[in-house]
């Protein structure tokens, strides 16, 4: 963990910009990320989990938040304990996504509040969370895929998201403001949209076929910026310029929607990647909530 600001890969875009779109955070033990563009909210707590710091062992060592990838849950308890503490939130007020790629989300009440860390889920297939009950922590999971995190300053709301390839072509981030405009009438001008550590355009292969889902899903001037076929005859995907374009297509400004400059494949020592460790790591972590008075 030595030096770990100076080690950290991003992409070559955003380091040449000089730009910081996730912060890091290291207590010499604990090391966590933030967005720079959140943390000027201060009506929000906000972070996003890496590998270090936590207790897990073996594959997924050491900050590991996904129960059942870990044979030990009191490890996994430890680690949320650990997060909540650096973050400033309780850990008892989180309230866990249930991902199974959807673009199904859930608008988080009072009595979900602990939903899958001190009490089970009451629901399932939700990818999505949104909330404006301040202390309900939304929590969403990644280990590649992109973790979405959504802010409105005028209505006090938050949501999260889990935006894989699957929740990516079918629009999770548009779903996410059309649910916050039902629920609180958010308006796409006044949110601030942040991109997690997740997998970058540069290291994610995609078959044909999935290329074909994205031809189909967005119009064809924009699928340079979108897929680069390689010469094995499959192509390279970029999930953030996908998902900054659906936030942005559904309304948001350009200036408020904020990608990542940290790719998970690329900084293994850092954070978890399915791709890079073949399915067997642990969970990474997302949380927003609205600050308690």
């Amino acid at each position: 963990m030595e030096k770990i600001r100076e080690t950290v890969f991003l992409t070559r875009k955003e380091k040449a910009e000089g730009n910081e779109c996730l912060r890091l955070h290291d207590d010499g033990n604990l090391v966590w990320l933030s967005s720079p563009a959140l943390d000027s909210h201060k009506w929000i707590l906000h972070g996003f989990s890496t590998r270090l710091g936590g207790v897990s062992t073996g594959e997924t060592g050491t900050m590991n938040l996904s129960y059942p990838r870990e044979e030990n849950r009191d490890n996994v308890t430890e680690n949320y304990r650990r997060i909540a503490a650096a973050i400033g939130f309780d850990p008892a007020k989180i309230v866990m996504s249930a991902q199974t790629h959807t673009v199904n989300i859930r608008q988080v009440e009072e009595d979900d509040i602990g939903s899958g860390f001190t009490k089970e889920r009451s629901y399932a297939n939700i990818d999505g969370l949104i909330t404006n009950i301040p202390g309900a922590v939304l929590t969403v999971f990644s280990s590649d895929c992109v973790p979405l995190l959504i802010a409105d300053p005028v209505h006090k709301a938050v949501g999260a998201a889990h935006s894989g390839w699957r929740g990516t072509v079918g629009d999770m981030a548009g779903y996410m403001l059309q649910e916050m405009k039902r629920a609180y009438g958010t308006s796409p001008e006044d949110v601030t949209a942040v991109l997690g550590p997740s997998i970058c355009g540069n290291c994610y292969e995609i078959g044909p076929e999935v290329a074909e889902e994205f031809r189909s899903a967005y119009p064809s001037q924009w699928w340079p910026s979108l897929l680069r076929e390689k010469e094995n005859g499959k192509y390279l995907l970029d999930l953030w310029q996908a998902c900054a374009l659906n936030f942005a297509r559904a309304g948001v400004l350009p200036q408020n929607i904020h990608k990542p400059d940290i790719c998970t494949y690329c900084n293994p020592a850092l954070l978890f990647s399915h791709r890079r460790q073949f399915g067997k790591q642990g969970n990474l972590g997302a949380f927003i909530a609205v600050r308690e008075i």
